[in-house]
Parts: C-alpha cells; sequence; structure tokens
C-alpha cells in the first residue's frame, strides 16, 4: 500500500511540512507498514519557498527589508539545490501576516521589500528568479518594488512620491533612467494561480483589497489610483494593464512584472508540483491525501488540493482532501478525480482551539479516513482483536 501525502500548510495553525507528517502520523496508526511518501506543496501563495528549498535541498538567505508598513523586519530570499535559481515569495517582505488585522491599510502598505530582495539578489549575482505573490497585504500595483530598484515615479512637480497605494494618484511621469539594469538580463517566473486583469469589478482592489482592510470606499480610491497607474505604465512601456490576465495579482505585481520585467507567468502549483516532483511520486499509489485550512468551491482555482488532484488523475490515483473546514460549492472538486472532503474537526470547538490542536486534529482524521478508505477497496483484512 502507498500513500502519497502532499498537503498544502494549514496557515495560522501547521506548515505544510507539519501537515504531512501528522497526516503521516495518523496513516502509520492505522496501517504502521504503509508505504508513506511526504510530499509538502504549495500554490505560489505563503509556504512556496520553504517547499521549494525543502524540495531541492537549497537553503535561505536572511536579508533586512522595509515592511509592508514601512517598519524594518528580516526577511528571505531562498535558493534552490542547483545554486542558481533564487526563489522570492512576496509575502516574506510584503505580506499579510507581517501586519496586525487592526493595522491592515493597503491606502499605505507598499512592496517596496519585495524590490529589496530581488535587488539583494541581484546583488548577490542571481538571474533566474522564481516570484511567488500570494498573500500580500499590498495594493499598490508593484510600484514599490519598482521603486526599490531604482524606477522614479514623479509627481507633477518633478518630486518623488513616497510610497503606498494611494501615492499612484500623484505620479505626473515615469522615469526609468535608474531602473536596474541587470533585470533585462534575467529571466523571470511569476508563480500565482490568479488571472484577474488590475482594474475594474474583477480587478485586484474589488476582489482582493477587503481581505487587506479596504472598505468599501477605499476599494473605490484603490481602484481609481490602479486605473491611473496602469494609464502611466502603458505610456513609457505600450503594455496595457488594465485588463490583462494575472495583472491583478497580489494587489497589482502581477502586472509589473509584465510591463517592466522579462517574465512568464504560470499556475503556482504547476511551478512546484515540477520542482517537488509529484507526478514521479505519485508512480505506483494507492491513494494521495491533501488538504489545507480552507476548502471550498475556490478551491478549483488553481489552489493546491486541486493542482494535486489533477496530477492524480492523470494516473488514475483517487484523491481524499482534509481541511480545517469545508465551505460551500466543494461539488465542483468531485470530477477532478476527488473522492471525498473532510473537515478535521471533530467536535464543537472554538477557531482559537481548533488552531491550536490542529496537529493532533489532522492526525486523528488521516487515521480515520485511511481506514475507511481502505476497507471500502477492500485493501487489507483488518486483525482480529
Amino acid at each position: 500500500m502507498k500513500i502519497v501525502i502532499a498537503p498544502d500548510s494549514f496557515k495560522g495553525s501547521l506548515s505544510a511540512v507539519d501537515a504531512a507528517r501528522a497526516i503521516e502520523s495518523g496513516i502509520q496508526k492505522a496501517f504502521p507498514d504503509a508505504n508513506t511518501l511526504c510530499l509538502p506543496v504549495a500554490d505560489g501563495g505563503e509556504g512556496t519557498l520553504d517547499t521549494l528549498v525543502a524540495a531541492t535541498h537549497g537553503q535561505k538567505i536572511p536579508v533586512c527589508v522595509t515592511g509592508p508598513l514601512g517598519q524594518k523586519i528580516e526577511a528571505e530570499y531562498g535558493i534552490l539545490g542547483d545554486g542558481k535559481t533564487c526563489v522570492i515569495e512576496m509575502a516574506k517582505a510584503s505580506g499579510i501576516p507581517l501586519i496586525p488585522r487592526e493595522e491592515l491599510n493597503p491606502l499605505k502598505a507598499t512592496t517596496f521589500g519585495t524590490g529589496e530582495l530581488i535587488k539583494q539578489a541581484l546583488d548577490d549575482g542571481f538571474k533566474s528568479f522564481i516570484l511567488a505573490l500570494g498573500g500580500s497585504a499590498t495594493n499598490d500595483g508593484g510600484a514599490g518594488m519598482l521603486q526599490a530598484l531604482g524606477l522614479s515615479l514623479l509627481d507633477e512637480q518633478g518630486n518623488k512620491i513616497s510610497t503606498g497605494g494611494a501615492e499612484l494618484k500623484k505620479i505626473s511621469s515615469i522615469d526609468l533612467s535608474n531602473f536596474d539594469n541587470r533585470i533585462q538580463g534575467c529571466q523571470f517566473l511569476i508563480a500565482s494561480d490568479v488571472e484577474n486583469p488590475l482594474i475594474g469589478p474583477n480587478g485586484a482592489s474589488h476582489v482582493f483589497g477587503p481581505q487587506k482592510g479596504a472598505t468599501p470606499e477605499k476599494v473605490l480610491i484603490l481602484d481609481a489610483c490602479l486605473a491611473h497607474w496602469a494609464d502611466e505604465v502603458e505610456k513609457v512601456t505600450g503594455v496595457r494593464l488594465h485588463d490583462l490576465p494575472g495583472a491583478g495579482a497580489a494587489g497589482g505585481i502581477g502586472g509589473a512584472f509584465q510591463a517592466f520585467f522579462p517574465s512568464r507567468m504560470r499556475r503556482g502549483i504547476d511551478v512546484v508540483l515540477e520542482y517537488t516532483g509529484l507526478h514521479k511520486a505519485l508512480g505506483g499509489a494507492d491513494l494521495v491525501i491533501t488538504g489545507e485550512g480552507q476548502v471550498d468551491f475556490q478551491t478549483a482555482s488553481g489552489k493546491t488540493p486541486m493542482g494535486v488532484a489533477q496530477a492524480a488523475l492523470l494516473k488514475n490515483i483517487p484523491t481524499i482532501i482534509l481541511a480545517g473546514s469545508v465551505g460551500k460549492g466543494i461539488e465542483v472538486l468531485y470530477q477532478y478525480g476527488i473522492v471525498s472532503v473532510h473537515s478535521i474537526i471533530n467536535k464543537p470547538m472554538e477557531l482559537k482551539e481548533a488552531m491550536e490542536y490542529a496537529g493532533e486534529l489532522l492526525e486523528k482524521a488521516a487515521e480515520q479516513v485511511v481506514r475507511s478508505f481502505f476497507y471500502q477497496r477492500n485493501k487489507i483484512k483488518f486483525p482480529i482483536v
């Protein structure tokens, strides 16, 4: 019996590595002789750097950068095992977890620190980059990141504007003369599952702004600022970001990479699965178990469980999802080889308690689902006690 274990993190509770270990422990309680293979994964959001570095036996390099609200923080970039590829996870420098919930403010939040990570990696000689865009606290169109790399954004008086989403409305011209010229000699792979355009009802501000602290009024302000930013970018690059798919990723930084960098975008989960070697690892497997903190209709849009299940379906291997909570619309998942979705919560409890005991709950849930699955499959005979 071979079981491949490929979960994402349970945000706020368990890393993908810890989640995989908890699932493996549960399986071994049911079937001590089972052949289990742990492959923690991510979808291009938080945890992608850790997953790729671990999978390729790489390393992390600490860097002091500017946090999303201007504070100095300790971030890091990753180096894959090939020693040549640099992984930048923008959440490390510009992510929501870096700001207390009550202080979230996309009008002020900046991607400057993400630009500092890229600059340091360039200084260290890297030319091949993977950029993971999920989990941002920002809505500045990537302007802060570009400013950190030498791009000058000027107001009507010719003065440099400050950072943050609200500052974009002040831009009168963009000066490329000091923009880091090393960028054009590099390759940038953008790992993101977001296909939203930059502006409009499906754009960065309307869709993602609220989760970053934007009120309905601020959403309208932010969208107008990004529209002005897109106008100015088009003047100097010829790239129209307004309705460009993927430009709305991570508060618009996806558009900045498309306009100013030699880049290409791929679904984040596909990038991770390639580097973790999941497709090869699935050979001979009887079952795949994946999971993350929340599973609902959005999971079908390229989230980790969906990507794992699609890979397993190509080999006709069934997939089970374990989740902290199960929302609406999961029925759509069943057409992709997912046989069942289970919440790990086994009794009434507060969110705080569920997060505190997530590892234990995940372990117990894993034990029960594999017992049920293999009993139904008649794969084993239970010992008579």
